[in-house]
């Protein structure tokens, strides 16, 4: 075998050495992948950070999702929504930061959507197989309930959408499946006005 078949032969077999570990480190693809959603409304960044279930053919509120028992809204780590300034949330003021966000979905009547004042996962609360509901709530930032609505379509992956409404008032969506609810988040406009005003 003379030098050029030589180099050809070695370089063949570098080419598949470093193929074979491509494929190899090659993994597929999340069954929940990351998400995120963010709008400016007023001077507020508002952000959302979550991971995308999918349904797959599988009833997903009464079974998948049990009714009663608080969820994470999301898979994988907590979802966490995040406001860059304060916000009046359910008549409530709540200060920057990030919060995570749990759905108490019901058979009937409203739905409880929670913003964890500590950031805590829903897994945070479990005790003896289940949602430790009255710890959970002690750490409530604010609880908004919500009537839930048919989505418009059937929502395959779980998704968020914020609308910057009037640019001071945001509504924040969430679908998934044949679900949909809204609760509205007050970026404090006037009030911000206001008070830059009284600086001077």
């Amino acid at each position: 075998m003379n030098k050029k078949h030589i180099y050809l032969t070695l370089a063949l077999g570098v080419f598949l050495a470093f193929t074979s570990q491509s494929f190899a480190q090659l993994q597929s693809p999340a069954p929940s992948p990351a998400a995120f959603v963010s709008q400016v409304v007023g001077f507020t960044k508002i952000s959302i950070d979550y991971s995308s279930p999918a349904v797959k053919g599988r009833k997903v509120f009464g079974e998948l999702e049990k009714y009663g028992v608080t969820w994470r809204a999301g898979a994988n780590g907590p979802t966490m929504i995040e406001f860059s300034t304060p916000v009046s949330v359910g008549g409530k003021t709540l200060g920057a930061g990030k919060y995570s966000l749990f759905i108490t979905p019901m058979e009937s009547g409203d739905w409880t959507i929670h913003l964890n004042g500590k950031g805590n996962a829903v897994f945070a609360y479990m005790k003896d197989g289940g949602i430790d509901e009255e710890a959970m709530m002690k750490d409530d930032a604010v609880a908004i309930k919500v009537s839930p609505i048919p989505a418009p379509e059937t929502f395959e992956r779980l998704a968020y959408f914020i609308s910057a409404e009037d640019n001071k008032v945001a509504s924040v969506t969430f679908m998934w499946a044949d679900v949909m609810l809204t609760f509205y988040v007050d970026t404090q406009v006037d009030q911000k006005i206001e008070s830059f005003k009284g600086m001077f």
